[in-house]
């Protein structure tokens, strides 16, 4: 099948359909459906056979983009100080090394998903780079709803890491980048606002089960 508009338009809603579906199911469910997912979007991906570089996983742009990092350091780091200053300083849910690990590796494979599958279908559509990047940043925030502080984070960063790697080509800087900020608004912003980071379902879950005082 040749990779015409209609093609990459129906890639994306039945990739975001997926997606938001698996969002707003049972965590039971979720557990047996999530791996799917993830093999669906990259087996859709990888048919096209990308090179490395033009996945972002290759060393394209890699040292040119290191400051992104230190940059999202820099912010953590203000922001820690900011929030024990305030009083929101709190210890991370679930500090084990490997929940930190796997979240850090999710956080990778959501840039892959937001530059590789969501991007590139919404330029073969044929929007522009501009409406594309906003767009991008729109589904990617809108994936994180009913957690309104988080959604609004992600489609800051959404936009701002669309337009990050239309400059550099590099994933691993904006996967990195995006598990520090997301531990560092895990630990500064009080767990009664963002239910530990949990959207869908399980944000209004975790709300039922531990209300408000």
């Amino acid at each position: 099948m040749p990779y015409t508009r209609s093609r990459d338009l129906l890639e994306l809603v039945l990739g975001y359909g997926l997606i938001i579906g698996i969002i707003w199911l049972p965590e039971s469910v979720q557990a047996v459906l999530s791996p799917v997912a993830l093999i669906v979007t990259l087996t859709v991906v990888l048919i096209r056979r990308p090179t490395r570089d033009n996945l972002g996983f290759g060393t394209k742009g890699l040292m040119r983009s290191l400051w992104i990092l230190a940059a999202a350091i820099a912010l953590s780091l203000v922001s820690t100080l900011i929030a024990a200053k305030i009083g929101t300083l709190h210890p991370l849910y679930k500090a084990s090394f490997g929940h930190v690990t796997g979240y850090v590796l999710w956080t990778v494979y959501q840039q892959f998903l937001l530059q590789d599958y969501f991007m590139d279908r919404l330029l073969g559509i044929g929007l522009s780079g501009s409406n594309a990047v906003v767009l991008a940043g729109v589904l990617f925030a809108s994936a994180h709803m009913p957690n309104l502080l988080l959604a609004a984070a992600t489609l800051v960063w959404g936009i701002v890491s669309c337009l990050l790697f239309r400059r550099y080509h590099n994933v691993w800087m904006l996967g990195l980048a995006q598990g520090l900020l997301g531990l560092c608004f895990a630990i500064c912003v009080p767990d009664a606002l963002q239910h530990h980071l949990r959207v869908g379902l399980g944000y209004l879950r975790y709300r039922a089960a531990y209300p408000s005082h």
